[in-house]
Parts: C-alpha cells; structure tokens; sequence
C-alpha cells in the first residue's frame, strides 16, 4: 500500500565513469550517463526531463521496476490454490505489468542510500492484500548499486508474508546506446544467448509453446543489427520472452545479452540469474514526447526485461 506521506524525488549514483538518476517513484532510472570511445558523455536511456511525467502517467513504463508480474495476464485472470482471481484490465484484453496501479505507480520508501566509491540506494514497497487484484501482502526490495567504475547490478526481491501469489518482477529500461536523443535503434547489433523463445498469440500473450529461434527472424545467438529482420516479425517489432541458456557465469550471474552501438562504442552487457529475458523494441512509445522535447517513435529503443516465466 502506498505511504502518502513519501514524496518523488530523485537520487543520483556517481563514481566517476558512471552517472545514474532514480527516483523513489517506481524505483525509476531517469538516466545514465556513461562516455563514449572519445571521452563524450551521453545519457543513454529514454525517460523525462522531471518527475512530473511519470507521476502523471506519461510513461510506457520507462525505466521502472513493474510487478506484482511483469507481462500480460490472459483476461486478467488466473487460478490459485481453487481460487480464481480477477485482475484490472489495463492493456485490453489483458491485464499488463501488475495492473492499472503497479509497482511502477507507486512511491517507494528509501531504505538505504549510500554515497562513495560504490554508492548504492535501496527502496522497499509493502504491496497489501488485494491490491490490484492481487492476494497476500507482498515485501518488495530494490537495491541499485555501481559495483565498479563500467557496472550497475540490481537486485530484487519479493517476500510473500501471508498467502500464496503470483510474482515476476523486472526492470523496464529504456535504452539507446547513442543517446536518448538519437533516433532509431535499427543499427544496433545484439547477442542473445537464448535459442529458444515463447512464442505470443495476437494479443502479445505467450501461447505456452517454446520455439526453437534457429532460422527465424528471432535468432541472436550470433551478433546481428536489430533491423536485419525486425521488418519480418509479426506485429510491431520484438517483443518476445528468450529463455535464456546464458554464456559464460560470474558472480553467480550468466551472460544474457550483448548490446552493441556502432558509432559510439559503447557496449551494454547483461548479467542475470533469471531463467528468461524480454527483448522489446519500443513499439508503443511513438508519440511520447521525453527528454527536451524530444518526440519518440517506434524502434528507437531496446528494453530488456530480466524474468521468470510459466508454461502449460
């Protein structure tokens, strides 16, 4: 339940290399800025220029952390322990990202905050019985941390205190490894260490299936542009759930994803534990208007989403 007594503000984590923005307000990275190979900043991923945006509801989930269960719930409804339950209907015909009022809309306490070689914030959030349809109260923790001058690790946790409920938490970051002000994402080239995929119905819903990626416009597993197949995948563009087999392993982690931006050099590596990843290639965002006034189209983001996921 939201403490209305919390206020949005924002955070900033620095080292040097490395400069991060989050609000409280949905546990949100508003930017990151990060140089390029000669020396020139850039923020790399989309959002607003305050805070206003977001609270007003003008996000398509920029950078936030969404739950209780990140992606589309069929009808938005599901059955637990005999019982079924009955959710908000908030992406028609379905229920998305915890609904109407997710994780993503609500204002997180600050637990801890830390400054120094390897700053870090923490934010918590107690989601109560019922909310959004949801059962049992539910402890949720965020902590952002710069581990070393070129890495950010996040970890996330969600406790059930008192009933059995579905959760899948992920982070929903917007990015542009040229800057946010660059246009499309089409050059950028991605690795992703996953050979299967759950394939969606008509409605972006995972049918129950898993395909093998091998010889369809799905397949990452060796570098390729975004924009070398997009244009032969149904719908808008991607935004399909890989289950992961991951690279190599450090820290616990495995390597995900590889993302690569020709004219800048940068490079976005993804690390995780989690059994899936969702690669989506901004396709509702058209017409926002973010970062100094910047009007935003489909396919000028990448956005990955770390998570768990269910089949029949």
């Amino acid at each position: 339940m939201a403490d209305h007594t919390l206020k949005p503000e924002v955070f900033e984590l620095n080292n040097g290399s490395m400069q991060v923005k989050i609000t409280n307000y949905g546990a949100i990275i508003t930017s990151l800025s990060v140089p390029d190979k000669h020396g020139n900043w850039a923020d790399v991923v989309l959002g607003f220029d305050s805070v206003e945006p977001y609270v007003k509801g003008a996000a398509p989930f920029f950078g936030c952390i969404v739950g209780r269960v990140a992606n589309r719930i069929k009808d938005g409804k599901f059955s637990l322990d005999g019982v079924e339950y009955t959710l908000p209907i908030n992406k028609p015909p379905n229920s998305l990202h915890g609904g109407f009022k997710g994780f993503d809309k609500v204002v997180w306490e600050v637990a801890e905050y830390k400054k120094g070689e390897n700053p870090s914030i923490t934010f918590k959030y107690r989601s109560r019985d019922g909310e959004e349809g949801y059962p049992g109260d539910v402890s949720v923790m965020a902590t952002y941390t710069l581990t070393s001058s070129t890495t950010m690790r996040l970890d996330m946790e969600a406790v059930p205190e008192n009933k059995p409920t579905p959760i899948s938490l992920a982070q929903h970051t917007y990015w542009n490894l040229a800057g946010h002000h660059s246009g499309n994402i089409l050059d950028h080239s991605i690795q992703i260490w996953g050979s299967h995929i759950t394939p969606v119905d008509q409605n972006t819903v995972p049918t129950g299936e898993i395909m093998p990626v091998k010889g369809t416009p799905f397949d990452f597993t060796t570098e390729k542009k975004i924009g070398a197949s997009i244009n032969e995948v149904p719908g808008l563009g991607y935004d399909h759930n890989y289950v992961l087999d991951c690279g190599e392993e450090k820290s616990g982690l495995k390597h995900a994803a590889k993302l690569k931006e020709p004219s800048t050099s940068r490079v976005l590596n993804l690390w995780t534990n989690a059994p899936g990843m969702q690669f989506y290639t901004g396709n509702y965002v058209n017409g926002v208007v973010g970062k100094g006034v910047q009007f935003m189209e489909s396919t000028q983001v990448s956005a990955w989403r770390r998570r768990g996921f269910l089949t029949p």
